[in-house]
């Protein structure tokens, strides 16, 4: 498996951890986005995030299977 990094330019002063993984089409829907977050399978700047609705800002990286997002 590869990894696939993914920059994400913020057009607001955040996003929310949900709708990030939605809007990069990395989960089904907004339902599995909360599941895999629930799970603890979503990585926020080293480490597993439990927050669903967690504000992402500039600066910040999430890991989620084998995509890395860098938030610009």
């Amino acid at each position: 498996m590869t990894n696939e990094f993914h920059n994400f330019s913020l057009t607001t002063e955040y996003i929310e951890l949900i709708k990030l993984l939605k809007l990069l089409n990395l989960v089904e829907s907004g339902a599995d986005a909360k599941i895999v977050v629930e799970e603890g399978l979503v990585k926020y700047n080293g480490e597993v995030e439990f927050r669903k609705r967690k504000k992402l800002r500039a600066g910040d990286t999430v890991i989620f299977q084998n995509n890395t997002i860098t938030i610009s």
